[in-house]
């Protein structure tokens, strides 16, 4: 059964920073594509960062600069540094694994409050 449980989540204030963590289980983690996904109140679930199984990254125009995506296959964990912090970034946050055609696969999602 193939599981992914994000942690790291909470309130944090506007230029703080927190680092969430993904760990799966059930998978081949280390030829896995994984990427982090928010979703606003009112918004639709858009891609924030993602990492391939070779290691390269890409973030979205919003956070590049203040925000990393990692990897350590040998943990089988995804993280997502984030700086900076804005109140706009206020979201669910969700961990996705996907190999091509073969599976794709989400967390349950974690709470990240931006707030004073």
């Amino acid at each position: 059964q193939v599981q992914l449980v994000e942690s790291g989540g909470g309130l944090v204030q506007p230029g703080g920073s927190l680092r969430l963590s993904c760990v799966a289980s059930g998978i081949i983690f280390r030829i896995y594509n994984m990427a982090w996904y928010r979703q606003a109140p009112g918004k639709q679930r858009e891609r924030v960062a993602h990492i391939a199984s070779g290691g390269s990254t890409n973030d979205a125009d919003s956070v590049k600069g203040r925000c990393t995506i990692s990897r350590d296959n040998a943990k089988n964990t995804v993280y997502r540094q984030k700086n900076s912090l804005k109140r706009g970034e206020t979201a669910v946050y969700y961990c996705n694994a996907v190999l091509g055609n073969l599976g794709t696969f989400w967390g349950p999602g974690i709470q990240v409050s931006v707030s004073v």
